[in-house]
């Protein structure tokens, strides 16, 4: 249930998020009656929809692919570094199990660091693609009105 909750509110956010970056903005320059122009909106955004194969609605609700949890072969790879360097360090200082153990953990640490890095940077990648993809449809959509006579922003 929580995680339902959730999956709605980041949907919903999302939509507004996309929403509000790129909507369009329609002047009815021919003098068409408000319920023309939501008739004609109606049909461009289906227009939009079918002709770039991009569905706002699907879109808002697409989440994010979830590849690994944070630190997945990020820790694991740190760790096998860390120990190694401890191991070392530690052998000339007279101790290489308590080197071996304190460079496992430093690398953890750092592995675990550079999961978030790379799990922000797909985070990022996504959240771009979705952004041209709905400005590809806004500016079909946008096109399909200037064709019915309308001034579009």
């Amino acid at each position: 249930m929580k995680s339902y909750i959730r999956t709605a509110i980041g949907a919903l956010s999302l939509v507004f998020t996309l929403s509000a970056s790129a909507q369009l903005i329609i002047y009815p320059a021919d003098g068409q009656s408000p319920e023309q122009q939501q008739a004609d909106l109606a049909e461009c955004q289906t227009w939009a929809t079918q002709n770039t194969g991009i569905d706002p609605v699907v879109l808002a609700q697409t989440s994010t692919p979830q590849t690994s949890s944070v630190g997945g072969g990020e820790r694991v790879g740190g760790a096998a570094k860390g120990a190694i360097g401890g191991l070392a360090i530690g052998a000339i200082a007279g101790s290489a199990g308590k080197g071996a153990a304190i460079g496992a953990v430093t690398g953890t640490m750092v592995g675990g660091r550079q999961a978030r890095q790379n799990q922000a940077k797909e985070e990022q990648y996504y959240q771009t693609q979705r952004q041209e993809m709905m400005d590809t449809w806004h500016r079909a959509a946008g096109t399909c009105m200037e064709a019915r006579g309308y001034s579009v922003g």
